[in-house]
């Protein structure tokens, strides 16, 4: 089930690196115009591609290959919905392994509990939403095949990478399933185009795109008491809600990575997906995507005022990954 945070305790302003605000552009208001200039941003990659035609409308480094943090949970997602014979409403045990994964290292969860059953739905919504990587590590060892855990979670991402070089993503690898290698690593790792192409084939599915485009989700799971509970997942990417036209798609953060960010508009039927690899903080990376859509798309004919951006609001306690 899906929902929409309806009331942010205060929405934050997104500033510039210098802290300033975000003025008003050229780039404002003419997108698409042959006199508009293509913005400065300050990741160190970024990608800006059509949705429709896979056209390239940005780019920043759009080939060096870097680390992807969460990001990676994209294809996690995608090996899933494309498997063969899949039940949303297959029920899976979560166990100790997967709860024991991320209060053992610093890593985002979705705080579901040893013993709950629950929906391979329900994972996907508590993988790409809040970006557990406890539910992540559920679908890996539930969809990957062996006889042990180890041998399920590398088939998996085995089964990751053949994707990837189906969908002719060559400057990709993936060594895990949430985008967290062995001692911090970084051989984990895609480019701006790559990961842009990725999202592209990922937003063709429908279960996909309603989880990205929510800035919540919520699932019903039975725990080891044979009790009934919801769980409530915000989306960490908090440029839904904050920018007219967003509607997906997914947040990462870790330390070879740094702050990530794959993001996706509509507006008056022209659609783009963009990618930003490296921005220098978690706040810069939307600064920068609002930068990309703005060149990219037709300004909006409501919303937010020229120039300004505020981002919403987490609530307390959630992932910011």
């Amino acid at each position: 089930m899906k929902f929409g945070f309806s009331r942010a305790r205060r929405a934050l302003l997104v500033t510039a690196a210098t802290g300033s605000l975000l003025a008003a552009t050229p780039l404002a208001g003419t997108a698409g115009a042959a006199t508009a200039p293509a913005p400065t941003v300050t990741a160190k990659g970024a990608f800006v591609l059509d949705s429709s035609t896979g056209a390239t409308k940005f780019s920043k480094a759009a080939d060096t290959k870097r680390p992807m943090a969460s990001t990676t949970k994209i294809m996690t997602a995608y090996v899933v919905l494309t498997t063969s014979g899949l039940d949303l409403n297959r029920k899976v045990t979560f166990q100790q392994a997967y709860v024991d994964y991320v209060t053992k290292n610093p890593y985002s969860s979705a705080y579901l509990h040893a013993g709950d059953k629950v929906r391979v739905g329900d994972l996907l919504d508590a993988t790409l939403a809040p970006s557990g990587c406890d539910a992540a590590y559920a679908l890996a060892d539930t969809f990957g095949k062996g006889t042990t855990r180890a041998d399920r979670t590398k088939n998996f991402i085995a089964q990751m990478n053949t994707k990837a070089k189906a969908l002719g993503l060559t400057n990709t690898k993936f060594d895990s399933f949430d985008g967290n290698s062995a001692n911090n690593s970084a051989n984990n790792y895609t480019t701006p185009r790559d990961l842009a192409k990725l999202a592209r084939e990922a937003m063709k599915n429908s279960t996909f795109r309603a989880i990205v485009q929510s800035t919540g989700v919520s699932g019903t799971v039975t725990d080891a008491a044979g009790k009934q509970h919801t769980h409530t997942w915000a989306n960490s990417n908090r440029l839904l809600g904050s920018y007219a036209g967003a509607n997906g798609i997914k947040t990462g953060t870790n330390t070879p990575a740094g702050p990530c960010l794959v993001f996706s508009a509509t507006r008056d039927g022209k659609s783009v997906i963009g990618v930003v690899l490296a921005a220098t903080t978690v706040d810069t990376r939307y600064a920068d995507a609002k930068k990309m859509l703005d060149y990219t798309l037709p300004p909006a004919k409501t919303g937010m005022r020229t120039g300004e951006f505020k981002l919403r609001e987490l609530p307390a306690g959630a992932n910011q990954d």
